[in-house]
């Protein structure tokens, strides 16, 4: 029987050269310290919780074909956990592998010096907030209010409620970050004793593949690891991250099982990213699934007076009520058209109005098209020929009935989404081939009749005003 096991793990290691890529043999495998080999049990020492769990997902297989080639079937693998000074005790647990014992034993060097990604205490951590995001100014509406409310939760017991993880989705400019910073700032203020951390998934995944190069893996999770309250960014950056996903999984676990709080955004709610795995989408959706939508109009009025009297701008009522309706989509729209406004106006030298609004908006955003009805094409098209409503839904077939009736008919079909059967229903209750008539009936005379072709302009021009 050998009994020189460091010479029996550096056979092992030819092995397993030949057998992983160089980065993972680095990575996984020179880390690792041969401990002793007794009883045909053979024990090794790896550096943490995660580097144990990482090597039983990813190369038990190798670990196990590669000892019974060099020491001989039969042999067990021991494994010794090194953990830190606040985990304490030793534990033994047996693992999926039958023919695996894991032991936690306390390192010799616990009170070294901290790893470089390590803080003693909250204060010197910095938490990469931004305290201008605060609840102050993240304004309630139909369309955040299920965000907001879990959100200031989450800030007075961060860890305690139901909503661990609390996952925020929706797109780009709706908030998200916003209220991140916000759930950060609070539980600063009210549990300073907490280590808070806001970071984008990019950063997360940059800071891991910096830690694998450099082989500092082991201090990149004690830091994790130790974090309170845990903010990560737009995770869908991690789909198709393999490595960084696995990773982030473990850091998960960790947090979620000591209690920790764990806060996540996304463009897409959980359900629907494709290419994370499977597992980890399980996780996120432990907690709270809330999505933030575009702000509806109340919401961007009060993000408008806010954000103008921050800044002290004057904005004209009839221009408050256009940038109110036509900025629809997000937030940063709404407070990047309000900086445009007064760079032109101190600029220019010019009062903010209406054209000048109008033209900044065009240079910035689509412009929401006006929805229009059938209804309402009918009564104007009635108001230009001075008819009363009524008269086109008759079976009248004096000829300016007949072509006002027409004329509404092919107007709805340009200017809404109505089918020609839903048009004959609401105008004079006609069938789908007497729309489809009248159409074309108008669309040849517009080629043709100059007059005519102005008479349909000017009713549309009223159309869109």
């Amino acid at each position: 029987m050998h009994t020189d096991y460091q010479t029996l793990w550096s056979k092992c290691l030819s092995v397993i050269k030949d057998i992983v890529p160089e980065a993972a043999f680095n990575t996984w495998f020179v880390p690792i310290t041969p401990l002793s080999f007794e009883e045909n049990k053979f024990t090794i020492q790896v550096p943490s919780q995660f580097f144990y769990e990482y090597l039983e997902e990813k190369y038990i297989n190798v670990l196990k074909v590669t000892i019974h080639r060099v020491i001989g079937r039969g042999t067990m693998l021991n494994y010794r956990v090194m953990v830190d000074k606040t985990t304490g005790g030793t534990v033994d647990y047996p693992t999926e592998n039958s023919s695996t014992v894991v032991k936690k034993i306390m390192p010799k060097d616990a009170n070294k010096a901290p790893a470089p990604f390590t803080h003693v205490t909250p204060q010197d951590l910095d938490p990469q907030l931004n305290p201008k995001y605060s609840f102050d100014n993240y304004f309630e509406g139909s369309s955040n209010r299920l965000g907001r409310t879990a959100g200031e939760a989450v800030a007075n017991n961060p860890g305690k409620t139901t909503f661990n993880p609390l996952f925020l989705f929706g797109t780009s400019g709706v908030g998200k970050t916003h209220l991140c910073h916000a759930i950060g700032t609070r539980i600063r203020e009210l549990h300073p004793d907490k280590r808070v951390l806001y970071v984008s998934s990019h950063l997360f995944r940059v800071q891991f593949t910096d830690a694998i190069r450099k082989n500092t893996t082991n201090d990149f999770l004690n830091f994790y690891q130790s974090i309170d309250v845990l903010m990560l960014d737009d995770i869908q950056e991690m789909i198709g991250m393999d490595k960084t996903q696995n990773t982030f999984f473990h850091i998960f676990n960790h947090l979620h099982q000591l209690g920790k709080q764990l806060i996540l955004t996304s463009d897409k709610a959980p359900v629907d990213l494709l290419g994370m795995e499977e597992r980890l989408i399980t996780r996120l959706k432990w907690g709270l699934t809330a999505e933030l939508s575009r702000p509806d109009i109340e919401l961007r009025k009060k993000i408008l007076k806010n954000k103008a009297d921050h800044d002290g701008i004057v904005i004209p009522d009839d221009v408050f009520d256009f940038l109110a309706n036509n900025v629809t989509d997000n937030v940063r729209d709404i407070e990047g058209i309000l900086v445009s406004l007064m760079a032109h106006s101190v600029i220019n030298n010019r009062e903010i109005d209406l054209p000048l609004a109008k033209r900044v908006i065009s240079q910035a955003v689509r412009l929401e098209k006006k929805q229009i009805s059938v209804q309402q094409i009918q009564e104007i098209v009635c108001n230009y020929f001075d008819m009363e409503l009524s008269e086109i839904q008759t079976q009248s077939r004096k000829r300016e009935v007949v072509q006002a009736r027409q004329i509404t008919m092919y107007l709805s079909k340009k200017y809404t989404d109505y089918s020609f059967s839903q048009i004959g229903k609401i105008v004079g209750k006609k069938d789908h081939a007497t729309v489809l008539y009248a159409c074309k009936m108008i669309k040849d005379q517009i080629e043709i009749d100059k007059s005519f072709r102005s008479a349909i302009e000017e009713i549309e021009v009223l159309l869109k005003n």
